[in-house]
């Protein structure tokens, strides 16, 4: 983000930094330390490049504001003053670097691009510092782990004696208070197909140790692997009734610090992860229907290759429900789970071993899992309504159709594998349709906000990876493409010897003339 009261200097370095890295930096501009606040509340700066001087709010009171949200947020003052109270003033601050704006454009750029390095050497140091940590806790954190989940089955019946509550918390050293309220966050990790035990146990630690060294300096924490192989963390902040202003803007400081931990776990463990969370702070007694309702949740909507935060309420309603019908084993249980998460692979492994371990028992039995597998399947189909786009699905719950049991189970795979298509097919049509989507948008919205923030927050994308996403569907970058509409639309508009060149710009999103002339000569 740059801030600063001069216009002309803020449209200057909002135009170099805008094309010096598309794919690294997401570019805002603001021309007042409030404008900038406005900024920060909704999304997550990593830099701010501010004037120290302004009216109004000064560049040293906006960095204190600043990182009271985002205590990792890296300051560069560009001033003109070389006064020593400035200077004294700034280089007692932490994460700030100071400039003079002679120093020009090339040191700037130069400070920006070692700020960055910075983020991305911490990242990689403390990977290596907090896998280390990791060990030391295990047992601690074993302990601790068996008795949530004791917790997570029965929240209403553990949690009905305080005292007891109480004691219990304080013997396991839970860092948590079983007096407030607790916040809830389900990760779901996105494997590589092919992973062994052993390699998605290290992974896992890997996730562990990024998120302690995201979080440990601002919220309690409690992490449990649930059934699905999924992390549900118990979440309370450090400054807990104590601090109004970071209480409001907890649930924001949670979901920007959650993309920092998708993006350090894409890039440094090619790992892709999904949070699902609660948006509010829940009571300890109704944890168990909160995870359910945050489990519906992402079997639904998180799709495999895409870092997705979704936020689940209590006051929401519950619109999934479970199928009561199906068959309670766990082998059932773990096949759900891969059908709605669209692990094909897993899905027909696990088939196929279903399969081979019931040649030797009773026919009885057989028929039992075969109906309990196709239940999976016609309800799925029936939920998604796909009657006209799976062949023969009606044949799933007539077992006297198919000539033996072999043959059942071989229909069963054969409508899996025409299920998992169809839901291939869907995926890459829905892409299809959000790239359209934001294409549209930005043609009809030339002359307003494009940036990649305001672009996220219309179609609900993760800032962070939006611009990724966009590029692996489409081809180009996003600011390429933007660029390439303000052409076309600026071509169109100049044809007509009556518009006036700077209501060109202004149409096509640049409020100064010398920026359009300097946008359209390049």
């Amino acid at each position: 983000m740059i801030v600063d009261d001069e216009e002309i200097i803020t449209d200057g370095l909002y135009e170099v930094f805008s094309r010096l890295m598309p794919d690294q930096l997401d570019v805002c501009k603001a021309y007042s330390g409030k404008e900038a606040l406005n900024w920060m509340s909704n999304t997550r700066i990593d830099i701010v490049l501010t004037d120290i001087a302004m009216p109004g709010m000064s560049g040293l009171e906006l960095i204190e504001e600043i990182q009271a949200y985002w205590p990792r947020c890296k300051a560069i003052f560009l001033t003109g003053h070389s006064n020593f109270e400035y200077t004294y003033k700034a280089i007692q601050m932490p994460n700030v670097r100071y400039l003079l704006k002679t120093e020009g454009y090339d040191k700037v750029t130069e400070t920006v691009i070692e700020v960055m390095e910075e983020i991305q050497r911490r990242q990689l140091d403390n990977l290596l510092l907090e896998q280390s940590r990791e060990q030391i806790y295990a047992y601690e954190m074993m302990a601790q782990g068996d008795y949530l989940r004791h917790l997570l089955q029965k929240s209403k019946a553990v949690c009905a004696d305080q005292e007891v509550l109480l004691n219990e918390f304080k013997k396991l050293n839970i860092s948590l208070d079983p007096t407030s309220g607790v916040m809830m966050v389900l990760a779901h990790l996105d494997y590589q197909k092919g992973k062994t035990y052993t390699e998605r146990s290290e992974i896992l630690s890997a996730v562990r140790a990024i998120w302690e060294d995201h979080f440990s300096d601002q919220i309690h924490c409690n992490g449990i692997v649930d059934k699905h192989g999924d992390i549900l963390y118990f979440i309370q902040p450090i400054l807990f009734k104590k601090n109004e202003k970071v209480d409001k803007h907890f649930h924001k400081y949670l979901e920007g610090t959650l993309e920092l931990v998708q993006e350090e776990c894409l890039s440094s463990i090619e790992v892709t992860i999904g949070f699902t969370i609660s948006i509010e702070f829940i009571k300890w007694e109704d944890v168990t229907k909160m995870y359910e309702r945050l489990r519906q949740l992402q079997q639904l909507k998180i799709g495999e290759d895409i870092p997705v935060i979704l936020r689940a309420s209590q006051e929401q309603n519950n619109e999934y429900t479970s199928n009561k019908g199906l068959e309670s084993s766990q082998i059932v249980e773990i096949l759900v789970v891969h059908l709605e998460a669209n692990r094909s692979e897993e899905f027909f492994i696990l088939l196929k071993e279903l399969e081979q371990s019931l040649q030797n028992g009773c026919i009885q039995q057989m028929i039992e899992t075969y109906f309990s597998v196709a239940i999976v399947l016609y309800s799925y189909i029936n939920r998604m309504g796909w009657y006209n786009r799976i062949d023969h699905s009606e044949k799933l719950l007539r077992l006297d159709d198919h000539a033996s049991m072999k043959s059942g189970f071989r229909y069963l795979n054969d409508i899996a594998t025409e299920v998992f298509k169809v839901k291939q097919t869907d995926e890459r049509d829905r892409a299809s349709k959000v790239i359209e989507r934001i294409c549209q948008y930005i043609e009809n919205n030339l002359s307003e906000d494009l940036s990649l923030v305001r672009l996220a927050e219309v179609h609900y994308f993760n800032p962070s990876y939006l611009s990724h996403f966009f590029k692996q569907e489409y081809g180009i970058n996003l600011s390429e493409y933007i660029d390439k509409c303000r052409i076309r639309k600026a071509k169109k508009l100049l044809r007509d010897g009556n518009v006036k060149i700077r209501d060109v710009g202004m149409e096509v999103g640049y409020n100064a003339a010398h920026s359009f002339t300097r946008f359209l000569k390049k």
